[in-house]
C-alpha cells in the first residue's frame, strides 16, 4: 500500500510517499481501506520529534480516519463489511490501509462525505471527554474557547452551541474572531487587539466563565484564572505557548477552582471505546438534525501530506485539513 512516512524528525518535506505492507491486525481491529484521513496538530509535533509514538502503535503519522472496513473480525458490532465508517487511531492513518480498533469506529454520518467524516473522530473525542466528562459543563454554563478556528476550536464552538451554552472564543485576527461567531459563538476576541479576561468579564457581568478549554497554556493559564468564575474549571489539551506557568493558587483555593489536563492518544481502548459510544448516543444525531457540520478548510492529495502540514503549521486555516486518499 501507499503511505506517508516520516523520515527524520523535520520540517514537513520530510513527509515522503513510501511503500508499506497492509497492517497486520490485532485482536479487536478491523481493516479500514482509507478514503480520507484528517490532518491534526499532533501529527506535526510527531513529525518534528515532539510527540512519541506509544508502544505497539503504527509509527505512521495519522489519528482519524473515514473509509470502508474490508477486514477483521465484527462480532455482534452492528457492522458488515462494506459499511462505511470513521474511526480514531493511534497511528497509520497517512496510508491506503489502516488498522483501527472496532470500538473505536463510528458509522460514517447520514449525508457526510468521507473527507468530511475524516474530519470527526480526533476533535470531537477530545472536545467530548475534555469539555463534557473531564471538567463537566453543564446545563446554564458558559465556555470559553482558545483558539476557536482551529479544528478542536470549531468542534469545541459547535457542540457547546448545539448542547445550549454561551460560549466565547478567541482567534488571531478581526476575520477569524468573526469566523468564530458564525459557528455559534456568542463573541469572537481578537487576542492580538483585545484582552479576553476583560472582554469575558464584561460579557458575563464580571463573574466570568464556568470552562475554559486551553490548547495554549504557559501565561494563558494565570489569565484564564482570573476570567473563570467560583467553582471554575481550566481543561488544558496542549502546551502551544509553553509548559511553565505561575499561577495565583490563593485564587484555586478560595474560589475552588480546577485545572485538569489529559492527552488522548496514549489512552486504552476501552476508555476511548466509551468516549465512542457517548458520542454516538448525544452527538451523532446532531449532524442528522443540521445542529453541528464538519468545517473543512482545504483538502490535499495524500502525496502532498509535506504541504497539508505546511498549512498546518501557518495557522491561516479555519476548520480542518484532510488528505483524501481515494
Amino acid at each position: 500500500m501507499r503511505a506517508i512516512e516520516i523520515t527524520q524528525p523535520g520540517k514537513p518535506e520530510v513527509l515522503q510517499l513510501c511503500e508499506r505492507p497492509q497492517p497486520e491486525l490485532k485482536a479487536g481491529e478491523v481493516l479500514i481501506k482509507v478514503h480520507a484521513a484528517g490532518i491534526n496538530r499532533p501529527d506535526v509535533l510527531q513529525r518534528q520529534g515532539h510527540y512519541p509514538v506509544p508502544a505497539g502503535a503504527s509509527d505512521l503519522p495519522g489519528l482519524e480516519v473515514a473509509g470502508e472496513i474490508v477486514g477483521g473480525e465484527l462480532g455482534d458490532s452492528g457492522f458488515k463489511k462494506g459499511d462505511m465508517v470513521c474511526a480514531l487511531v493511534q497511528g497509520g492513518g497517512y496510508a491506503e490501509y489502516c488498522a483501527a480498533p472496532l470500538a473505536q469506529c463510528l458509522p460514517m454520518p447520514e449525508g457526510l462525505s468521507a473527507v468530511e467524516a475524516a474530519s470527526l473522530p480526533e476533535t470531537f473525542f477530545t472536545v467530548w471527554t475534555n469539555v463534557f466528562d473531564r471538567a463537566g459543563l453543564k446545563e446554564g454554563e458558559t465556555l470559553l474557547v482558545q483558539g476557536g478556528t482551529s479544528g478542536i476550536g470549531v468542534t469545541a464552538i459547535q457542540l457547546a452551541t448545539a448542547m445550549g451554552h454561551r460560549v466565547f472564543a478567541t482567534a488571531g485576527s478581526d476575520d477569524k474572531a468573526r469566523a468564530c461567531e458564525e459557528l455559534g459563538a456568542e463573541r469572537g476576541i481578537n487576542y492580538r487587539s483585545e484582552d479576553f479576561v476583560e472582554v469575558v468579564k464584561s460579557l458575563t457581568g464580571g463573574k466570568g466563565v464556568d470552562v475554559v478549554l486551553d490548547m495554549v497554556a504557559g501565561d494563558y493559564v494565570a489569565r484564564e484564572i482570573d476570567c473563570l468564575a467560583d467553582d471554575g474549571r481550566i481543561a488544558l489539551i496542549a502546551l502551544l505557548g509553553g509548559a511553565k506557568a505561575n499561577v495565583d493558587l490563593g485564587q484555586v483555593l478560595r474560589r475552588r477552582l480546577s485545572i485538569s489536563g489529559s492527552t488522548l492518544r496514549p489512552r486504552p481502548v476501552a476508555f476511548k471505546a466509551a468516549i465512542a459510544q457517548q458520542l454516538r448516543e448525544h452527538v451523532w444525531p446532531l449532524f442528522a438534525a443540521g445542529k453541528i457540520k464538519p468545517v473543512i478548510y482545504k483538502t490535499f492529495p495524500l502525496a502532498q501530506a509535506a504541504e497539508a502540514h505546511a498549512l498546518m503549521e501557518s495557522s491561516t486555516h479555519v476548520g480542518k485539513i484532510v488528505l483524501q486518499v481515494v
